[in-house]
């Protein structure tokens, strides 16, 4: 694979995390303010939290491995 091929490869990699974060937040708030305005009960708010939560650490987990990709590719 050329250079310029995993450039863009970890560039669309960047741009999926970074949609994914910004979606779960806005949906995760989302969910809040319609489960408290519904009166949904505390343990839909948990289970939204938790969903965000695991989208969150795949984000994170994507970001580290973008991270040494790079690294990999300076040294």
């Amino acid at each position: 694979m050329s250079r310029e091929a995993q450039d863009q490869e970890q560039a669309r990699r960047g741009r999926i995390v970074a949609l994914v974060i910004a979606g779960t937040i806005l949906i995760w708030m989302a969910l809040n303010v319609i489960g408290k305005a519904a009166g949904l009960p505390g343990r839909f708010a948990l289970l939204f939290d938790l969903a965000a939560l695991a989208a969150l650490i795949w984000a994170m987990v994507n970001i580290y491995q973008i991270w040494r990709a790079r690294q990999a590719d300076k040294g």
